[in-house]
């Protein structure tokens, strides 16, 4: 259920009528085969990840931009897209990066997740926002993604990206415990607790089938909590509370985030529904998410009965050359495809993995991040937020910085919830 793609429901026209346009761009054809396909896509996307920071002036702390225009490296004209930096894909930056083995480019990342998890603009220590401005970070507290709209003549901002989604909350957690690890600094780890403490205090939801909820969406002065919970969230949270430690403060938060998958995955008998409904409670049937079925499967100890999840993805969610976000197999979600790859490898699958590694080479884009979908549009059978009254959670093709991350991380064989390299 998280929604990171798309910014305000205002762009969403516009989006649709560039559709048609971005999907005429050129596709780079398959320039490899499948036993040479991860190194290639290793070095392609290292290098892409790389570049972006350091195009950057200065060493000081960056958050690099999520989507870019469909010709080259830059900026999509879309106001609510332009400059948006999510920071579920900048988190991702961060473990690809180290796993390119480019520890300097993720610490200037890094360190400005660290800065907006230690004071946020409304005086909370531990609470991120789902989007930021990318560039350079000078101004503190750091301040959520927002632009001035020349039509209106005022300064915007969207309730989604000014909100604060628990999986993004942990993603990011994630992130900081990598630097943590790779360079001994307590600062970090620090910082990846304090986000830890948020997510209890804030989402926890004993209810039903018990872990945590989607977070909270709105502007600073009427946020609503997401009452939802996700499958991939709470997933996201067992990663983050193990990698904390074992027992003590992070035993009984561990232990619901990690009941509420068990319960998932016995309602869904062969796989994991997505969450539950606003209820909190309730089982969701109502789609199906990719995610949902691969990531439980990259945890430490995850059983190896649920690689039956696995299976289930690839009749529910397999197409022609990929993997689509939900069920109805309208096209190919090329950051789930990435996902697969990296789940294929984790499962001792090298040849599936090397697969879609060759098909994951035809989706760089000129610019060098790989393309969110094939086609114009991909649907998700999801919603943007609470207010929405349709499943108006769309993907479009636009080089996506999330993509490009879990490409490198597959092609790297490299488990961001394990922090270590697969075998």
């Amino acid at each position: 259920m998280r929604v990171v793609s798309e910014g305000r429901r205002a762009a969403l026209g516009t989006m649709v009528a560039v559709a048609a346009l971005l999907w005429t761009a050129n596709v780079p054809a398959r320039a490899a085969t499948a036993s040479t396909a991860g190194a290639e896509l290793a070095a392609k996307t290292c290098a892409t990840l790389t570049a972006r920071v350091d195009e950057i002036p200065g060493s000081g702390s960056v958050f690099l931009r999520s989507y870019d225009n469909a010709f080259a490296a830059g900026p999509t004209s879309e106001p609510a897209l332009s400059v948006a930096a999510f920071t579920y894909d900048n988190a991702l930056a961060v473990i690809a990066l180290h796993a390119c083995g480019q520890r300097g480019q993720a610490l200037r990342i890094g360190e400005a997740l660290l800065d907006a998890a230690n004071l946020d603009r409304a005086g909370r220590k531990g609470r991120l926002r789902n989007t930021y401005r990318a560039g350079v970070q000078k101004q503190r507290p750091i301040p959520p993604m927002g632009w001035w709209d020349v039509v209106e003549n005022r300064w915007l901002e969207d309730s989604y990206q000014v909100g604060t989604a628990t999986g993004n909350v942990a993603w990011a957690g994630l992130a900081l415990l990598t630097l943590a690890e790779a360079t001994g600094e307590k600062r970090f780890r620090e910082g990846a607790a304090g986000l830890a403490r948020w997510v209890v205090e804030h989402a926890a939801d004993p209810r039903g089938p018990g872990g945590f909820n989607g977070g909270v969406q709105g502007f600073d002065n009427a946020p609503q909590a997401l009452t939802w919970k996700a499958t991939e969230h709470n997933t996201d949270l067992v990663a983050l509370f193990d990698r904390l430690g074992d027992g003590g403060e992070w035993a009984a938060p561990a232990k619901a985030a990690r009941g509420f998958l068990d319960a998932l995955w016995a309602a869904g008998g062969d796989h994991f529904p997505v969450g539950t409904t606003p209820d909190g409670v309730t089982v969701s049937r109502a789609t199906s998410g990719l995610d949902a079925q691969l990531w439980p499967l990259l945890l430490r100890d995850a059983p190896t009965g649920w690689r039956a999840a696995l299976a289930y993805a690839e009749r529910a969610h397999g197409v022609e050359g990929g993997f689509d976000f939900n069920d109805d197999r309208d096209g190919v979600w090329v950051e789930g495809t990435a996902q697969a790859a990296l789940a294929y490898r984790a499962v001792g699958r090298k040849a599936d993995a090397d697969r879609l590694f060759a098909d994951l080479l035809q989706d760089v884009s000129p610019g060098g991040f790989l393309w969110a979908t094939r086609s114009a549009i991909l649907t998700t059978g999801l919603a943007i937020g609470p207010e929405s009254k349709t499943a108006d959670f769309l993907y479009y093709r636009r080089p996506h910085l999330g993509a490009t991350a879990w490409a490198a991380l597959a092609a790297q064989g490299w488990n961001p919830f394990t922090g270590a390299r697969l075998p």
